[in-house]
């Protein structure tokens, strides 16, 4: 594989804590119904404004609201050492880079707080492309932020490998016609990753695929 794209949470970050305690604490303080941790977990890969709008079954507007007032209160619940990278992540990705391999990053999350993340966990060095849902006209699972990728990279599909947590990581790679690898130690139920052409438990596994 010539070109290799992660998602980022659940994927190279373990940022399940900081999102839930956000996403249940905006919901409190706006008077919504209350979630569990499991519902806000499903969520997790979905951007922003979608997830809201999915997991309260509220309109466009509404979801906005929610989605402001989380933007605010994840950068306030911030706090060095609150998001990790996952065993083996940052040597792994030196040693892909040492073998010549082109790495980017496909997030749902927006610019602000992806490059935030990317700097302060010391792995933006790493990768020569980052994308967002800001980017594109269609998030995950469409293959909107893959085929962008494909065009700044001006690689082919059989080159490309996608790495995910979660099904909207893999269906966003099949509809890209590139090939896919889930990671089991993320946000995403075992079950919904089946499909993928490759599963690992180990971050470190992906040498052995590439």
């Amino acid at each position: 594989m010539n070109t290799i794209v992660f998602d980022f949470d659940g994927t190279l970050a373990d940022t399940r804590n900081l999102i839930v305690s956000t996403m249940q604490q905006t919901i409190a303080q706006l008077g919504l119904p209350a979630k569990t941790e499991l519902e806000c977990i499903k969520m997790i890969g979905l951007p922003l404004r979608q997830s809201f709008a999915q997991l309260l079954s509220v309109d466009d507007e509404q979801a906005a609201l929610c989605e402001n007032l989380y933007k605010n209160l994840f950068v306030k619940n911030y706090k060095p050492g609150i998001v990790v990278l996952f065993p083996d992540v940052e040597d792994t990705l030196a040693e892909m880079r040492a073998m010549g391999c082109v790495l980017a990053v496909a997030s749902s999350r927006g610019h602000d707080s992806l490059d935030t993340l990317l700097d302060m966990l010391n792995i933006r060095r790493f990768f020569s492309y980052v994308v967002t849902s800001e980017d594109v006209p269609n998030a995950k699972p469409a293959p909107d932020m893959v085929n962008l990728i494909l065009d700044y990279t001006e690689d082919i599909p059989e080159n490309v490998l996608v790495v995910g947590d979660t099904a909207y990581d893999v269906n966003m790679g099949f509809s890209a016609g590139v090939k896919t690898c889930a990671v089991t130690y993320g946000n995403g139920a075992i079950g919904e990753l089946a499909h993928a052409d490759f599963i690992i438990h180990n971050f470190k596994t992906l040498l052995d695929i590439i």
